[in-house]
């Protein structure tokens, strides 16, 4: 009887025993000590935050020297906030970005929709429809940097003068009405529209960034900063031709320290077709002559 007693306690004591070790295991081992427990799973109060070291315009490339990486407070750290600067160096900046601002990744992307224009001072805003092929495949994006092209088609006949004749003719006059010229250098683009994509049909529509490629004629507004002379130009084109928007490097607007520059206007002639044929060989239309059907004998 009495080793009956004595084992039971022993059990007792073995069970007492495992119920200490498994709540020592669940509230963490060892009393909570330094670096064990719930210390040791709780956040950082602060990340690496990369900050912009100066000024950042608008359509600048970022290098090293325009940002560098600060301790900041979780709370106060902006959505999309970027940790470390290998981040941002190389990207485009798609909104003007100013010093010691925390850089995000929104501000390297435009989706062809907003709701603010910032049009610098001294300049006007000015929108140009344009589509897949009059727009580089509607790939211009807010801070890129743009040439105007021009084809104009005006109404003829236009006079024109015979030999040392004083008085203009049009009689007989033979003429293509095209022309097509370069009328405005490095306009920078401060906004773009794009249509939502087309959901209703169930087609697939690629994002944008994504490198895909869809051909369904789809347009875009750019709005560009100009010069109040350079939109009356822009607007009579619009009336009497149409425009096309050829994109730029990015590269032609800074200089090595990354610093905005206004690079040289090249010269450009203008083409109408004797342009075409006198300058580029191509050759004018000739006439085709069909013989008469030689009558019967």
């Amino acid at each position: 009887m009495k080793r009956t007693n004595r084992l039971i306690l022993l059990i007792g004591v073995f069970l007492a025993a495992l119920v200490f070790v498994v709540v020592v295991v669940l509230l963490g081992g060892d009393g909570g000590g330094p670096g064990s427990g719930s210390a040791a799973s709780a956040p950082p109060a602060e990340l690496d935050t990369v900050v912009a070291a100066r000024d950042i315009p608008l359509g600048v490339t970022v290098t090293a020297a325009m940002v560098t990486s600060q301790k900041i407070p979780v709370p106060d750290r902006e959505e999309g906030a970027l940790g470390n600067v290998t981040q941002a160096i190389g990207k485009v900046a798609r909104q003007t970005i100013t010093k010691g601002q925390q850089v995000t990744s929104f501000q390297f992307t435009d989706l062809g929709s907003t709701a603010r224009v910032e049009v610098p001072a001294g300049y006007t805003g000015i929108a140009v429809q344009v589509d897949q092929v009059s727009g580089v495949g509607t790939l211009i994006k807010t801070g890129d940097f743009v040439d105007v092209v021009a084809q104009i088609s005006p109404s003829f006949p236009l006079n024109y003068f015979v030999g040392d004749a004083t008085t203009p003719t049009v009689d007989g006059a033979k003429f293509d009405p095209t022309s097509v010229k370069v009328l405005i250098q490095g306009v920078q683009v401060i906004a773009t529209l794009l249509p939502p994509p087309a959901t209703e049909t169930g087609a697939a529509t690629p994002a944008p960034d994504s490198g895909g490629t869809a051909l369904n004629g789809r347009q875009e507004i750019v709005i560009l900063a100009v010069t109040p002379q350079q939109a009356e130009v822009i607007k009579f084109s619009q009336l009497d031709g149409n425009i096309t928007l050829t994109l730029r490097s990015p590269k032609d607007f800074v200089d090595a320290s990354g610093n905005p520059i206004v690079p040289e206007t090249v010269t450009t002639t203008g083409v109408v077709l004797k342009t075409m044929i006198d300058d580029w060989g191509v050759l004018p239309p000739l006439p085709i002559i069909i013989p008469a059907p030689t009558p019967l004998p």
